[in-house]
């Protein structure tokens, strides 16, 4: 059966009405989510709203089966009628952390799924990284915080590239193919309307204030993203992006042995792995291009993945202000 058909007989979640999916959440569904079967009951006020438009392209899963984790949101009664109004969450019957704030509770719910895949499945490597496709090769965007790793990722999913992850690279260790795990990608603060103006085809969730990370808002996936979950992708660039204002676009080429290093500090379970991740991660090295971008104008950058993808010759200047062709696509070290 053809990857892309694997889950076609499955209903999808947006063949439900709003009223039937905020009732089947309250009792508890299964979504397909990447490579996991997930099993979601919540009944938090103005939750299922959001859910519904930022997953409503995902498989429906009836309960026939052994879900990859249980997870559970739950607004408190308020212990007194002025008080803060919480949410708790729980995974397979387990509080991972204290109470939340109850207008957090979509945050919660995305925060608290992330928890989960870097605590538990272990079966996979997981590199801390944006992962896209284009015309057959993953594009990998290790970043730390603030970088703008996420802004840069919706930005192309919403300009022809397949959306893989914003937050995990997930491999098998011993292999090279990234495996897809497309959900709402989360920006902050300033990125929100950044990306308004920059893809006003795009759907975004709530405006989410005062959380830990600031404002927060949502980018749902492309269906295309979601509909080729299935398909995996080989690891063909390594860029680590940072944003940064006023800046002229920077992108130069970065010696394997300091991809190697940065690659393994933006893995959440490189120690866990063992062997296998130090192997699989050189292997990722030697196979793909890799660069370091520093950018500021969002068109400017799109363009410049654009014309790598392409393999479209062009010279880019570089940090020190001198120029650099930028190679082809495919074109070995």
């Amino acid at each position: 059966m053809p990857a892309t058909q694997a889950f076609a007989s499955h209903p999808r979640v947006d063949s439900l009405d709003p009223g039937g999916f905020q009732a089947r959440l309250a009792d508890g569904l299964g979504l397909r989510i990447g490579p996991f079967d997930v099993h979601i009951k919540a009944r938090a006020t103005a939750l299922a709203e959001p859910l519904y438009r930022l997953y409503g392209h995902y498989p429906l899963l009836d309960d026939a089966r052994v879900f990859s984790c249980h997870l559970r949101l739950e607004e408190l009664r308020a212990a007194l009628p002025k008080s803060v109004r919480r949410v708790r969450f729980t995974v397979d019957g387990r509080q991972p952390h204290d109470d939340m704030p109850a207008e957090q509770a979509l945050a919660v719910l995305e925060w608290g799924f992330n928890l989960v895949i870097a605590l538990r499945f272990h079966r996979f490597l997981m590199l801390h990284s944006a992962v896209l496709e284009r015309n057959g090769g993953a594009l990998l965007m290790p970043a730390g915080p603030g970088h703008g790793k996420t802004t840069l990722c919706a930005a192309l999913a919403h300009r022809g590239w397949r959306l893989l992850s914003d937050e995990f690279g997930l491999l098998r260790p011993g292999k090279t193919a990234f495996v897809p795990i497309p959900r709402p990608m989360p920006l902050k603060n300033a990125s929100i309307e950044v990306m308004r103006n920059f893809a006003p085809q795009a759907e975004l969730g709530p405006s989410i204030e005062g959380t830990i990370k600031g404002t927060v808002a949502h980018v749902r996936p492309p269906r295309d993203s979601v509909d080729a979950a299935a398909i995996e992708a080989p690891a063909r660039w390594v860029v680590f992006p940072r944003w940064q204002a006023d800046a002229r676009l920077s992108f130069e080429e970065v010696p394997r042995a300091e991809a190697f290093m940065s690659l393994a500090r933006n893995a959440f379970n490189y120690e866990v792995v063992g062997q296998a991740a130090f192997e699989t991660v050189r292997d990722i090295v030697d196979r793909s291009r890799c660069y370091r971008l520093v950018y500021s104008d969002l068109d400017e950058a799109v363009e410049l993945f654009d014309r790598l993808a392409r393999g479209v010759g062009a010279e880019v200047e570089s940090s020190d202000g001198e120029s650099q062709a930028l190679p082809v696509a495919g074109e070995g070290r």
